[in-house]
């Protein structure tokens, strides 16, 4: 019975046959030049790149290593060449106010053509001006100014002294300014002499000196009004100079833009800008020197080169005239990344910055084109992701640093002008963060409205196999790997049909390609090999898995030395062979584990031990729960169910989770109430619903070959196989030894569609099918469980009646 049910071998793996193609080796094929079954992701990334409204920005989400951002560039770099290239952005120096500089949007490739403009136009400047006030006019004219402003300083003077002169008194100078005294014959009078004179005619000059001070005192406080006067005529004078140097030099860079009012503007400052503060070019570094103190030369030169660089531009963006819109991807998209930075500057002790500090972001780069980030690094970055979805919501880039966010520190910066923020931003990250922020974040959706989901498998077809064996011929040719021979491409892709744990499919997954033959390809070289066959393919997987299967072999090890007690021959009563995947990094092996049932006199209660222990997982209780309840529809529909039963992982010492493992565990739980033994030469997986039907599960082709090693190990007897859900038979790519072993009849395969097919296989007794009255043939499977069943609810009646001790003394133990 169990032998007819056997899966025949070729059911077991897909072969590829790629005769028809009509080639020898990769070389012969063409180029695949469209992403292998990425339809979908590809109408929305040129749906996402094409559309241009506010919001519409991009998510790509997929397996790691599926390819999606050299997809993405793929089709982005086309669209961003034949757009618009963006205008170019600088700061330059907010004169009134420097704290706030200003912003420039010049058409592209002018913007470091008007640095340059800038930055020659001011060092002509400082030559000109110097040259300027060493001229002979200039000094002509200064001498006049001097000249006439001493002459009216003198006339003043020399007015009062004629009047004192006439009344016999002199002006003289003291330690404390002018005075006035008595004189005779020119000489001042000593005061003993004075002394000594008629009282009348000291009264007289008393008066008259008292008279004369105040001239005196207004022909002194008129110095300061001169002086002033004074100054304004020089300074006058340097601004007419000054103008009279630059006015032409600016005025020839004026021309150049006069079709810019923004950098006409600029000009117009920067003209009255260095007319204001000529002085500081009076002379020239060399002169400074000669002329100043030794210790006040740094800061001359320091307030020349300030003056100078208050003039330049700092140019934040600048593109190619011709290069179309650019595609920028930031690799570390922390927030000073993103939008720029203000850095700093020490001077005497102290952090200084200015408009020349300001330094550009990814946004500033990407602004009128495209930018790409990685979704996970993004949102580990503090303020990162908040800070983006602020600048595209406000369609504007504002620089702010971390302190400034988070008020901290009192540093001095500054607040640049916002400039305005026209870009497509695609984030590429994995299907869990997709759903994770469409979940909880409410601005996900208004600012990423374009998902671009990535598969990860391609349905087989003919066409299929034809477009995969031109994938893989592209990818060996890209990474410029030798040729693989059809015996070689065909090993690989029943590889790659193999990492899709399913027959029907082919794995999309670029890396695990690429790897795959990087690895062939090692091997063939190392060969001297001029291509790369089947065995080098067949190596690489060999080498791949030998790399990361410690833990398999420790595991195997474990059972063959018998410190894990399995079974692979004869039949027990209540214990089964159970297998699980066990998952380590990217590589998945099959473990059995040893199932056992105990069933005892209660009130239908299945204990499910692993889960008392908390080491059973929400979705393994839930398979248990599923076989009690079966067992009680179908056994005990119109009874109460009388059975305390325990199942339990043997040995099991870490956590269980997963429900692949419930048809085993009522299939354990059968054999204990039927006391009919199971076969230990088959294992089981598979899920059980509450009618009784077995559902498909994972790692199906890891399961079967955990247990096959272990049978190998101990002998192929020709009676061990592997029991599995029908539905999982599409899933099987069985590794080459259990395909032998199943073609000489060593091993099988057995597929079953509900408990009772399995319980027959197992048991090799007839499951047996329900009367009329819903009752069942004594020596069926289902007959025997019946009656155990209804002898334990007779029993427990016996127990029950009214003051029976035994019926509460089980009572109080089940509490």
């Amino acid at each position: 019975m169990a032998e007819g049910k056997a899966l025949p071998a070729s059911k077991l793996c897909r072969k590829y046959d790629l005769t028809a193609l009509g080639f020898k080796e990769t070389s012969e094929l063409e180029d695949l030049h469209e992403p292998l079954g990425q339809d979908r992701a590809i109408q929305a990334i040129r749906f996402g790149i094409g559309i241009r409204h506010q919001g519409f920005n991009l998510f790509a989400f997929g397996p790691p290593g599926s390819g999606k951002t050299e997809i993405i560039h793929r089709y982005l770099e086309p669209e961003a060449s034949s757009l618009q290239v963006p205008e170019d952005w600088c700061y330059v120096n907010n004169f009134t106010a420097p704290d706030h500089p200003k912003v420039l949007r010049l058409p592209a490739g002018k913007g470091r053509e008007l640095a340059q403009q800038m930055e020659n136009l001011t060092e002509e400047v400082r030559v000109v001006i110097s040259a300027a006030y060493e001229s002979e006019d200039y000094r002509t004219r200064l001498d006049v100014i001097t000249e006439q402003f001493k002459l009216q300083q003198e006339e003043a003077f020399e007015d009062l002294q004629k009047k004192a002169t006439a009344k016999n008194i002199a002006i003289v100078r003291t330690p404390m300014g002018l005075a006035l005294a008595p004189s005779r014959d020119g000489k001042v009078i000593d005061p003993e002499v004075f002394s000594k004179l008629p009282a009348t005619e000291q009264e007289r000059i008393k008066k008259e000196i008292s008279e004369l001070e105040g001239e005196l005192q207004a022909a002194v406080r008129m110095l300061p009004e001169l002086e002033r006067k004074q100054r304004q005529e020089i300074k006058k004078l340097n601004r007419e100079v000054t103008s009279f140097a630059v006015d032409h030099l600016i005025d020839e860079t004026r021309e150049r833009w006069e079709d810019c009012e923004e950098v006409v503007t600029f000009l117009d400052e920067v003209q009255n800008y260095v007319i204001e503060h000529s002085d500081v070019f009076r002379l020239s570094r060399d002169e400074a020197v000669e002329a100043i103190p030794a210790k006040m030369v740094a800061d001359f030169v320091r307030q020349q080169d300030r003056v100078i660089s208050n003039c330049q531009v700092n140019v934040l963006v600048s593109h190619d005239a011709h290069g179309g819109a650019p595609v920028v991807y930031e690799d570390n998209p922390t927030v000073e990344n993103l939008l720029g930075r203000i850095e700093h500057r020490s001077e005497f002790g102290s952090l200084v910055t200015d408009f020349r500090l300001i330094k550009p972001g990814a946004l500033h780069r990407a602004n009128g084109g495209y930018l790409i980030l990685d979704a996970r690094r993004l949102l580990l970055q503090p303020y990162a992701w908040e800070t983006l979805k602020r600048e595209l919501r406000s369609c504007e880039i504002r620089i702010e640093s971390l302190t400034q966010m988070m008020s901290l520190g009192n540093i001095a910066s500054l607040q640049p002008e916002t400039i305005p923020l026209d870009v497509k931003v695609i984030l590429i990250g994995d299907p869990l963060l997709y759903y994770m922020l469409s979940q909880n974040d409410p601005d996900f959706h208004n600012l990423f409205k374009v998902p671009v989901d990535f598969d990860d498998r391609l349905e087989i077809s003919h066409d299929a196999v034809g477009l995969y064996a031109r994938y893989i011929a592209t990818e060996a040719r890209k990474h410029k790997l030798l040729p693989l021979t059809r015996d070689a491409l065909e090993t690989v892709m029943e590889r790659m049909t193999r990492l899709t744990g399913d027959s029907e499919r082919l794995s999309n997954h670029v890396r695990s390609l690429s790897d795959l033959l990087s690895e062939a390809d090692h091997w063939a070289t190392s060969r001297g090999a001029s291509q790369i066959d089947a065995q080098d393919v067949k190596q690489a997987i060999k080498a791949h898995i030998y790399r990361s299967d410690r833990m398999r072999e420790r595991t195997q090890e474990q059972f063959q030395r018998g410190t894990m007690m399995l079974d692979t021959s004869g039949a027990k009563v209540g214990q089964i062979n159970g297998l699980s995947v066990l998952q380590l990094g990217d590589f998945a092996f099959g473990r059995p584990s040893r199932i056992t049932a105990r069933i005892h006199l209660g009130r239908g209660r299945v204990i499910d031990i692993e889960r008392e222990v908390e080491l059973g997982g929400p979705l393994h209780s839930k398979g248990v729960l599923i076989l009690s309840n079966f067992i009680a529809a179908r056994y005990s529909e119109d009874k109460p169910l009388s059975l305390n039963a325990s199942l339990v992982f043997e040995q099991s010492y870490g956590g269980v989770d997963g429900d692949s493992a419930s048809s085993a565990e009522l299939y354990a739980l059968l054999s204990a109430l039927a006391d009919i033994p199971i076969k230990q030469s088959l294992a089981v997986t598979g899920s059980v619903n509450q009618f009784g039907e077995v559902q498909a599960i994972g790692g199906v082709n890891e399961k079967i070959e955990g247990f096959f090693d272990l049978c190998k190990f101990r002998g192929l007897t020709g009676e061990q196989g592997v029991m599995i859900p029908e539905s999982n038979v599409k899933n099987l790519m069985l590794k080459d030894g259990v395909l032998e072993a199943a073609e000489k009849g060593k091993f099988h395969i057995y597929p079953v569609r509900s408990i009772d097919e399995g319980i027959e296989i197992l048991t090799g007794v007839t499951a047996g099918q329900p009367d009329e009255s819903g009752g069942y043939p004594l020596e069926t499977v289902n007959g025997r469980v019946k009656t155990r069943l209804e002898a334990f609810a007779n029993a427990a009646r016996k127990y029950s009646r009214p003051g029976n001790d035994a019926t509460k003394s089980e009572a109080g133990d089940d509490g």
